[in-house]
C-alpha cells in the first residue's frame, strides 16, 4: 500500500477521521487483493508445475483426497448399477428406491454440518476425511451382506453420514493447500477423479466382478469395501495446512508487511459461531442465488442417475454388465471434458468470476437439452452420444460453481458454505424424487426423463443471473479483512476509533430496503440523539446495533470489534443493551421479576443482583410501592422506569433507547431524561431515538437526523435547529421553545 494509514491518534484525536480511513485503505489494496485471491484481470494461467514448484506444494494431496472422493463414489455408482438387481432381490420398486436414494442424499447433507463445527475453530480437517474414509469403507463391506429393507435403508443413511465430509471438508482443504493460480485445475482434477474415474472404474469393476467372476450384487459390495478400505489409508500422510493460506492470509499480510508486523488471531469474543457462520453466509447475495442453483441442481441431477438406470434397463433392456459399460463411457467422456476444461476455465476465472458463472448457466442449458433429447432418440448409439454430452457439459459446472463460492467467503468459512450447499442440493434431489417419481407412474420413465427439462432450465437461469453479484461481494469480503487489520493496528499503535462505528449498513426487511448506506458512530460516554420522522429508519438502526436484526451490507463494530453478524445476546455480554419503546418489559411477570430477569440474562450472583434491584428502586419510588405488581398492570411511564432499570442491572457500554416520551406526560418524561442522564454520567454511551427535538436536544449535544433510510445531518445539535429544509415546522416550533426554556 503506497498511502499509510496514521494511527498515531491520542485519546480524543479524531477517532472519526480513523474511522474513515477505513474505508480508504480498503479501496488502496482492493486490486492486489483480488490478484491474492486469483483474480488478475487477464486470461492467463501459468503452467501448473510452474506454480506448484514455485509454492512448494506437491500433488500428494490432491492424490489423497481424490483416492479419498474415489473410493468414496465406489459405493454410491456401483449402487446405482446394481439397483434393478438389488430390487429384484429384495422385492423393493423403483420408486421406493428412488425415496431411499433421497434419504441418502439427505443423510450426506445432513453429516457436513457437524464436519463444519468441528473444524472451524481448529484446523483438523485432514484427520476428519481420513476417520470418515475408513467409516465408509467398513459400511460398504456390510452392505453385501443385508436382507431386507431395513437393512439396506441403514446401510445408505450410514454411508450417506459418513460420506458427507467430503462434501464438507474436501474441496476448501483443496483450496487452503493450493494457491489461487493453480486451483480452478486442482478443482477440475478433483472432480475428474470424483466423477470421471470413480465413474468409469466403479462400474467397469462391477461390469468384470459381474460378467468374468459371476459375482452377484453381494460379492461386488465386499470386494468394492475392501478396496476402499486400502485406498482410505494412502491418505493418511494428509495434512490440514490451516485456514487462508494462500488468500486472505496473505491479505491480512499486507495490510501489516509495511510495519513489520504480524497478523493477529480473531477476537474470541466475537468470532462466528456456527449457525452466526451459517446466517451470514445466506445473507451473501451470491451465495443466497448460487444456493437456490444448487437446490434446481439437485432436482435435475440426483435422481438423474437412479431414473437413467431403469431407463437403459426398461427401454432398451441392458443388463448388469451393458449398464455398467454405458456408465463408464458417459463417465470416461465427463473426465476428458473436465480435463480439457481445466485450464480454460483457470484463465475465464483468472479475467473475470461472472464470466465463469455466465458460463455454467449456459453449459447447464445445453446439458438439458442434449438429456432431454437423448430419452426422445430412436438408437441406443444416439442415446450414448447425447448422454455423454449432456452429462459431460454438467459435470463441468461443479468445478465452476465451486472456484466462485469458495473464493468470495472467509477461510474459515468454506466447510459451511459447501455443508449449505450440500443441503440444498439434497433437498432439490428428495423434491426431484417425488416430483419424476409421480411423472414416471404417469407417464413412464421416458416422460420422467423429458421432465428433467424443467428443472435444468430453471437452474440455468438461476446460476447465470449470479453473475451480476459476484464481483461486489467478493469485494466485501475483501474490505472486511483488510478493515479488521487495520483496526488491529489503530490498536496496536496507540490510536482510538470511536466505541460504535456502523458503516455503509443497508438493511432490508424482505425486499423492502429500509436503511441505504447508514455511517453512524458513538464515541465513548457520548450521548447522541437520533432524529426523525415515523418510518426515516430510526428504530430498524437500533436493531441492527443490538443484533435484533440483521444488515443486509455494510459493518458494524463494538470497540474496534466486529459485531455486524453477533447474535443479540453475545452482544448483550459484550455491553450493548436496548430499551425498546413502549415493549421493554416482560407483561406477565412482576416489576421483581422483571428485574431478575434483566440480571439472569448477564448470569448475575444473587448477593449483586439484589443490590442492583435495590438501586433501581432507591431511582424509581414507584417501582419500589409496586414491585410485586403485574408488569402489564403497570402506567406507561412506570413501565419505561421498569425498562429503564436494565440499564443499572446491566450496566452497559452503550445504551439504546427507543423513543423514551412514547405517550408519556411530560412530568414522567422530565425524571425520566434525568435518570438518562445519571446513567450517562456513570459512563454509559447513549444512543436516544426521538421524534421529538425538544426532548432530544434537552439531552443530547450531538445529533444526527434521518430521512428515508438515510443520515441526512450529523452535528452539533443547535446547528440542527439551524436547517429548515430537514426539520418541519412543528419541529422547529417545539425544539425553539425547549432550547429558549
Amino acid at each position: 500500500m503506497s498511502d499509510e494509514l496514521d494511527t498515531r491518534a491520542i485519546p480524543g484525536e479524531e477517532p472519526d477521521r480513523l474511522v474513515d480511513e477505513l474505508g480508504h485503505a480498503a479501496a488502496r489494496v482492493r486490486a492486489e487483493a483480488r490478484s491474492e485471491l486469483g483474480i488478475t484481470g487477464q486470461e492467463d494461467a501459468r503452467p501448473l508445475r510452474h506454480v506448484l514448484r514455485e509454492e512448494r506444494v506437491s500433488v500428494y494431496p490432491l492424490f489423497a483426497l481424490s483416492t479419498l472422493a474415489l473410493v468414496n463414489i465406489f459405493f454410491i455408482y456401483a449402487f446405482a448399477v446394481l439397483t434393478p438387481d438389488i430390487s429384484r432381490s429384495l422385492g423393493i420398486g423403483v420408486g421406493t428406491f428412488a425415496a431411499i436414494n433421497a434419504l441418502d442424499t439427505f443423510a450426506i447433507a445432513l453429516s457436513p454440518l457437524p464436519m463444519a463445527w468441528l473444524s472451524q475453530r481448529k484446523a483438523r480437517r485432514a484427520m476428519l476425511c481420513i476417520v470418515t474414509g475408513i467409516g465408509w469403507s467398513v459400511i460398504t463391506i456390510y452392505a453385501g451382506f443385508v436382507t431386507g429393507f431395513g437393512a439396506l435403508f441403514f446401510v445408505l443413511v450410514f454411508d450417506g453420514l459418513t460420506t458427507g465430509s467430503a462434501l464438507a471438508l474436501h474441496r476448501p482443504l483443496l483450496m487452503d493447500t493450493y494457491p489461487p493460480g493453480a486451483r480452478v485445475r486442482v478443482l477440475s482434477a478433483y472432480s475428474a477423479t470424483d466423477v470421471g474415474f470413480a465413474l468409469v472404474l466403479a462400474p467397469l469393476f462391477v461390469a468384470l466382478l459381474s460378467s468374468v467372476f459371476s459375482l452377484t450384487w453381494r460379492g461386488i459390495f465386499v470386494i468394492l469395501g475392501v478396496l476402499s478400505l486400502l485406498g482410505a489409508l494412502l491418505a493418511l500422510r494428509l495434512r490440514d495446512p490451516g485456514y487462508g493460506r494462500f488468500d486472505t492470509q496473505r491479505v491480512r499480510s499486507k495490510v501489516h508487511e509495511e510495519h513489520g508486523e504480524a497478523a493477529a488471531e480473531p477476537d474470541d469474543d466475537t468470532q462466528l459461531r456456527f449457525f452466526e457462520i451459517v446466517r451470514r453466509l445466506l445473507l451473501i447475495p451470491t451465495v443466497r442465488r448460487l444456493a437456490m442453483g444448487f437446490f434446481v441442481l439437485g432436482v435435475f441431477q440426483i435422481p438423474f442417475q437412479t431414473f437413467l438406470s431403469f431407463f437403459l434397463d426398461e427401454k432398451w433392456g441392458l443388463g448388469t454388465t451393458a449398464r455398467g459399460l454405458f456408465f463408464a463411457f458417459i463417465a470416461f467422456v465427463g473426465m476428458l471434458a473436465l480435463l480439457l476444461y481445466a485450464k480454460k476455465g483457470e484463465k475465464i476465472f483468472s479475467k473475470d468470476p461472472a464470466r465463469t458463472l455466465a458460463l455454467a448457466g449456459y453449459q447447464l442449458a445445453l446439458a438439458v437439452a442434449a438429456i432431454t433429447l437423448a430419452a426422445l432418440v430412436p438408437t441406443l448409439a444416439g442415446v450414448l452420444v447425447l448422454f455423454s454430452i449432456g452429462s459431460a457439459l454438467s459435470v463441468l459446472l461443479f468445478p465452476a460453481l465451486y472456484s466462485v463460492l469458495l473464493s468470495i467467503v472467509e477461510a474459515r468459512w468454506r466447510a459451511h458454505l459447501q455443508a449449505l450447499l450440500g443441503i440444498y442440493l439434497s433437498m432439490g434431489g428428495l423434491f426431484g424424487a417425488l416430483f419424476l417419481g409421480g411423472i414416471d407412474k404417469r407417464f413412464g420413465i421416458v416422460g420422467a426423463m423429458v421432465a428433467l427439462l424443467i428443472p435444468g432450465v430453471w437452474g440455468a437461469l438461476l446460476i447465470s443471473s449470479a453473475r451480476s453479484l459476484v464481483m461486489r461481494d467478493l469485494d466485501r469480503m475483501i474490505d472486511h479483512v483488510v478493515e479488521e487489520e487495520e483496526i488491529k493496528r489503530i490498536h496496536s499503535s496507540g490510536g482510538r476509533l470511536p466505541m460504535l462505528s456502523c458503516r455503509g449498513v443497508d438493511f432490508s426487511y424482505g425486499k423492502l430496503q429500509v436503511l441505504f448506506g447508514v455511517d453512524f458512530t458513538v464515541d465513548d460516554g457520548e450521548m447522541v440523539a437520533l432524529l426523525g420522522v415515523n418510518g426515516a429508519g430510526k428504530s430498524t438502526l437500533l436493531k441492527a446495533v443490538s443484533g435484533i436484526g440483521l444488515p443486509t451490507g455494510g459493518t458494524i463494530r463494538f470497540r474496534g470489534q466486529d459485531v455486524t453478524y453477533l447474535d443479540a445476546e453475545r452482544r448483550l455480554r459484550l455491553g450493548i443493551t436496548q430499551v425498546p419503546g413502549g415493549r421493554a418489559v416482560f407483561p406477565p411477570l412482576s416489576v421483581v421479576d422483571n428485574l431478575r430477569v434483566y440480571g439472569y440474562a448477564l448470569g448475575r450472583g444473587e448477593r449483586g443482583l439484589d443490590r442492583a434491584i435495590d438501586r433501581c428502586f432507591e431511582a424509581f419510588p414507584r417501582l419500589d410501592e409496586r414491585r410485586n405488581q403485574l408488569a402489564s398492570t403497570l402506567s406507561g411511564g412506570e413501565q419505561q422506569m421498569l425498562g429503564l432499570c436494565k440499564a443499572l442491572i446491566l450496566e452497559p457500554r452503550l445504551l439504546l433507547i427507543d423513543e423514551l416520551s412514547l405517550g408519556l406526560a411530560p412530568v414522567i418524561v422530565s425524571q425520566l431524561l434525568d435518570m438518562v442522564r445519571e446513567i450517562n454520567a456513570s459512563g454509559t454511551a447513549i444512543v436516544l431515538v426521538e421524534q421529538s427535538v425538544n426532548i432530544a436536544l434537552q439531552a443530547a449535544r450531538h445529533a444526527y437526523f434521518m430521512e428515508r433510510g438515510q443520515i441526512r445531518f450529523d452535528g452539533p445539535s443547535d446547528e440542527l435547529l439551524e436547517r429548515g429544509d430537514l426539520l418541519r415546522a412543528v419541529f422547529l416550533r417545539g425544539a425553539t421553545e425547549g432550547v429558549a426554556g
